[in-house]
């Protein structure tokens, strides 16, 4: 009798540690939500403030990179009033990093110059293009070797290259970089078989590193917005 009475005891224990076990499963943490927290909140934030009000901010703002905010403004301000703007938006919020887009146009070699010491000194980041921007966009299709191009006939140039895809860019009147030239820029070059904007990071750093940087206003043709370009892959 005392054997069956040990036995019935022995499977009701056995009963009761399932069910135990099953409780504590059901009221477990969730593992996996402290996990989602800590990837938002390693989301990084970048302000890219732009001298132009329509190209720069319709060509950083087509980057869709889960893990990092981008928030690319165009002002209407140049060199040194850039620089200032950027202070003053970096001021409201905070941002893992600030990026400062201009280019040297017709401004004076003292302006443009001092324009990038000021924003180093402000711990700013600089992406400047000289003569303008859409020489970063012409480095996508052709290999320039950095020589004097003016900027009037960047249009021009850029607009050779998209003729064969159906895509016209004006950049006189709309400037937007639509969504179907971003695609192109992002795309794949037919001749060497990599990404275009590869390509154009390749070329932009070969010529800046053979200019020395004393005068970057005098270095015409060299743009750096390949290294904002290569900072935002970096999340990608």
């Amino acid at each position: 009798m005392k054997t069956k009475n040990k036995k019935i005891e022995q499977i009701e224990s056995r009963k009761k540690h399932k069910e135990q076990l099953k409780l504590s499963r059901k009221f477990a943490p969730n593992l996996e939500r402290p996990i989602a927290n800590l990837a938002e909140k390693s989301t990084k934030s970048i302000l890219i403030v732009c001298e132009g009000e329509k190209t720069e901010p319709s060509y950083f703002n087509q980057f869709e990179i889960p893990s990092l905010t981008i928030k690319a403004v165009g002002t209407g301000h140049n060199t040194i009033s850039l620089v200032n703007k950027a202070e003053e938006f970096a001021s409201q919020k905070k941002y893992d990093q600030v990026w400062c887009v201009f280019d040297k146009d017709d401004f004076s070699e003292r302006s443009f110059n001092d324009a990038i010491q000021k924003a180093l000194s402000k711990k700013f980041k600089v992406a400047y293009s000289n003569q303008s921007f859409e020489y970063w966009l012409i480095l996508h299709f052709n290999d320039h070797q950095g020589g004097r191009m003016h900027r009037d006939d960047y249009n021009k140039k850029i607009n050779t290259y998209l003729k064969p895809f159906g895509v016209v860019y004006d950049g006189k009147r709309s400037k937007i970089i639509t969504e179907h030239f971003f695609e192109l820029l992002s795309g794949i070059d037919e001749k060497t078989g990599e990404k275009r904007i590869k390509l154009a990071i390749k070329r932009a750093k070969t010529i800046y590193d053979k200019l020395d940087h004393k005068n970057p206003a005098k270095e015409e043709s060299s743009t750096t917005v390949f290294r904002l370009v290569k900072e935002l892959q970096k999340y990608a």
